[in-house]
């Protein structure tokens, strides 16, 4: 049968011919999917690179397979002249859409195949893979517009300059996430793996995912926080990778001691303090300094004749040597201070102000709540007490009969 018979017969058997062409459509579908979708599944399966199955995981085979029925659709419209415009315009409509969407999952698979990489370094590009994308879909719609109304698609992009302010005003979220990306990627603001700290966000967590238009932060609680991104740079943030980049995360805490048992201290106390290693020279520098001073000017009448020692200075000593000598303390390199604060109605506050030579939050909790059990059972030694706020049980046991 030639093409001229075959159109005679489509002409004069529209239904069954209808029929005809939707049996071939779902046929070629179905081999598509068998050949194509099936086939490029099995092989990604058997190697052993994960890159391919990232990408035929984003590529969808079998959604892709639906290009083969609209290209023989597209190919054997001229068998039906009465229908070979429409057929055609709208096979032509469907391919170009089919083929853009897995263009997009190309691009998605692009992404993940670079986050996978061992040399990523949370520097996302998927705000600029997102700009590929809405400039596919604008082209995409100047060619669907040009092929239903005839128009040269340079004509319609000439007439696009009249709808600058229209589409101005239609993108502006896109067009200021585009160049708040730009922002975020150029000054190295924000990468995805960083601890990320928002306010007014109510966001603390670990960024998962940046985006055009969102920065995805997962909280430490495990909520999920989605940010806009052009807000990101509008609003007060801190970034914590400086502190794991650094390789130390900051203590400053304060003991607070009861301003009351601050005392001179007397030799007997100062005997019992040279006992303890780590200040025994301190001490016993602090004592010679005294004894010489009381020598040269014939003993002194009045603790403050001359030079004297607190139980305070010793105790900040002890604070110092004991915090230096603890493995898991930087000494160098980083601020170390051990500072007494102004006094004030909740006592004399001894600040410890250092670095830990780990960033991990579990390991850091754990050296700070160490070297604080330590200290303020320690206050005790140097007849100091730490303070704190009265509670029940000190007034029950002030007006306990004695």
């Amino acid at each position: 049968m030639d093409v001229t018979a075959l159109q005679s017969w489509i002409s004069a058997n529209p239904t069954l011919a209808l029929g005809a062409a939707l049996g071939l459509f779902l046929l070629t579908f179905l081999l598509a999917r068998l050949v194509f979708g099936r086939g490029l599944t099995a092989i990604a399966k058997r190697t052993r690179n994960q890159y391919d199955d990232i990408i035929i995981k984003k590529l969808r085979p079998y959604r892709a397979s639906l290009l083969a029925p609209f290209i023989l659709l597209y190919l054997s419209a001229y068998l039906a002249p009465g229908w070979q415009t429409v057929l055609e315009k709208t096979s032509l409509f469907f391919i170009l859409w089919i083929a853009l969407v897995t263009f997009f999952g190309l691009f998605d698979a692009l992404n993940q195949i670079y986050e996978t990489r061992p040399t990523f370094n949370g520097v996302s590009i998927q705000g600029y893979l997102d700009i590929f994308k809405i400039l596919l879909v604008v082209v995409g719609i100047i060619i669907s517009i040009s092929l239903f109304t005839g128009e040269s698609p340079v004509l319609l992009l000439s007439g696009l300059g009249a709808l600058t302010a229209v589409l101005l005003l239609v993108f502006q979220d896109t067009i200021m996430s585009l160049i708040a990306s730009v922002q975020i990627s150029v000054q190295n603001l924000v990468r995805e793996g960083d601890w990320l700290e928002v306010p007014s966000y109510d966001a603390d967590g670990s960024v998962l995912n940046i985006s055009l238009h969102t920065i995805k932060v997962q909280n430490w609680d495990k909520t999920i926080t989605v940010i806009p991104t052009n807000k990101l740079v509008q609003v007060p943030y801190k970034n914590w990778r400086g502190m794991e980049e650094s390789g130390g995360r900051r203590i400053m805490r304060s003991i607070p001691l009861d301003q009351n048992t601050v005392h001179f201290c007397t030799p007997e106390m100062i005997a019992r303090y040279a006992r303890i290693d780590l200040i025994s020279d301190y001490v016993s520098e602090r004592q010679a300094s005294i004894e010489a001073y009381s020598r040269e000017h014939g003993g002194n009448d009045s603790p403050l004749d001359g030079p004297q020692v607190t139980n305070v200075e010793i105790f900040r000593a002890y604070v110092e040597a004991y915090i230096k000598q603890h493995k898991e303390i930087h000494t160098e390199g980083m601020d170390f201070i051990i500072r007494e604060l102004a006094p004030s109605t909740t006592g004399l506050p001894i600040e410890i102000y250092v670095f830990t030579k780990t960033t991990r939050w579990a390991e850091y909790e754990r050296i700070q709540a160490g070297v604080f059990d330590h200290l303020l059972a320690a206050a005790a030694f140097f007849d100091l007490r730490v303070f704190q706020q009265p509670t029940g049980s000190d007034f029950a046991q002030a007006l306990k009969p004695s």
